[in-house]
């Protein structure tokens, strides 16, 4: 009997315990259920581990859980499809980006982000569809306009993906990425491109008489660039020649284009022969580089590098680029900073320069190159240019320049140049 009621006391204890153990736990779990994260917390706490820590499992299971509790919260499930873009998962983000369409149609975030989704997975045609359909709701937004500039730019419709640049920096004209795109696109609007250019330079000491340069050049756009023939016509030295050349600026990517050119005189007023090249990348955050080289022979070759960053800040373009010349002993570094500023749209600015040392991109000093010390020989420089375009296909030029040379060792004197010319598109 003795042992039979300690085991039936044992129990009873045991389920006592029990009983009070389950009371805790429930009332635990009531306060927890009493005060949870609030969907806008757990979408702080998503968007920290997906932007900060690059943590996207995570975030996605806590943006599931906010969702869970605020299911027509639309800007957390537009969040929802980005981080599946991001962590490409692009089946999953199409899905949540449609869901969220089908209840709010044109919705402005979730139409730009399921356009990139799409423009970035090589589906321009699908993503012109979804940033159209945006607009037809927000046609004055900002990202969904640039986006679609991108995609026709990416379909190679220019002209159309100019027209609607040109509307987004009359709205916004410090919108950098819009104005980087513009230059991008550059040309490829009309096929054909004719100019007429003339410099005039006078020299206080260097040389009696005055030079004067006439240019000549047609433009062409093809499917992977442009191709510029050129024929300058000058007189220096109280002799006259002609020299010929050739530009093109094949496209290889919307990231990668290159310089290439090559040019031909008999005339020694000229170098008998000229090339260069540079390869160019368009940047994040509205930034250009690009890397190459010149070459120039006057009977004898001289190589010249250079490296260029550029960059566009608000209406404002900034490029800063050095000419490298190596020789047995040393290397020669001249330096150009350029800036504009747009006025409106790509071909109408002001432009500032300032430099020292020579360039090969300046017809004026090339022949210095021919001293074999020459590449020592100190310059500094000062330009300013306007350019206008009217009715779009006809633009209008001038640029003044004065420049102090050292021509010969210790021996300086001044460039004075005024520069005029006209394009005309068709």
């Amino acid at each position: 009997m003795i042992k039979i009621h300690f085991s039936y006391e044992k129990r009873s204890t045991n389920l006592r315990q029990l009983i009070v153990l389950s009371f805790f736990l429930i009332c635990c779990l009531d306060v927890q259920a009493q005060s949870p994260l609030s969907p806008d917390e757990l979408f702080q706490r998503a968007r920290k581990l997906a932007f900060d820590d690059k943590n996207y499992i995570e975030a996605i299971a806590i943006t599931k859980q906010a969702l869970l509790i605020s299911p027509d919260y639309t800007d957390i499930r537009v969040f929802l499809g980005r981080i599946y873009t991001y962590s490409d998962k692009p089946d999953s983000a199409r899905v949540t980006f449609k869901e969220v369409l089908t209840k709010t149609p044109g919705h402005e975030d979730a139409s730009l982000a399921y356009g990139y989704l799409e423009f970035w997975n090589d589906n321009p045609e699908q993503a012109l569809i979804i940033t159209s359909e945006g607009l037809k709701f927000h046609e004055n937004s900002e990202g969904l306009l640039l986006l679609k500039a991108k995609i026709l730019n990416d379909l190679k419709r220019y002209k159309e993906a100019n027209i609607i640049l040109s509307s987004l920096l009359i709205m916004n004209p410090k919108l950098n990425e819009a104005r980087a795109l513009t230059a991008n696109i550059g040309d490829f609007e009309s096929r054909n491109k004719i100019g007429l250019g003339y410099e005039y330079v006078h020299f206080d000491k260097q040389f009696d008489d005055p030079w004067k340069l006439t240019i000549v050049d047609y433009s062409r756009q093809t499917d992977i660039g442009s191709i510029t023939g050129r024929v300058n016509f000058a007189n220096r030295f109280k002799k006259s020649g002609t020299q010929f050349e050739l530009d093109a600026y094949p496209r290889i990517s919307n990231t990668f284009y290159t310089y290439l050119s090559g040019g031909y005189s008999n005339a020694g007023i000229f170098p008998k022969y000229r090339a260069g090249f540079s390869l160019y990348a368009n940047l994040p955050s509205a930034f250009e580089a690009d890397a190459g080289f010149r070459m120039l022979n006057f009977g004898s070759k001289t190589w010249i590098y250079t490296l260029a960053i550029g960059k566009y800040y608000k209406s404002y373009w900034f490029s800063l680029r050095t000419y490298l010349t190596p020789s047995s002993n040393s290397v020669s570094q001249s330096l150009l900073l350029n800036t504009r500023y747009y006025l409106g749209g790509d071909d109408d600015y002001v432009s500032l320069m300032i430099g020292t040392g020579l360039s090969p991109d300046n017809q004026r000093n090339n022949f210095l190159y021919t001293d074999g010390n020459s590449y020592k020989l100190k310059s500094n420089s000062i330009s300013a240019g306007y350019r206008k375009s009217f009715k779009s296909n006809n633009i209008f030029f001038i640029r003044g320049s004065f420049e102090n040379q050292e021509y010969l060792k210790d021996t300086r004197g001044n460039q004075v140049e005024i520069g005029l010319g006209y394009v005309r598109r068709f």
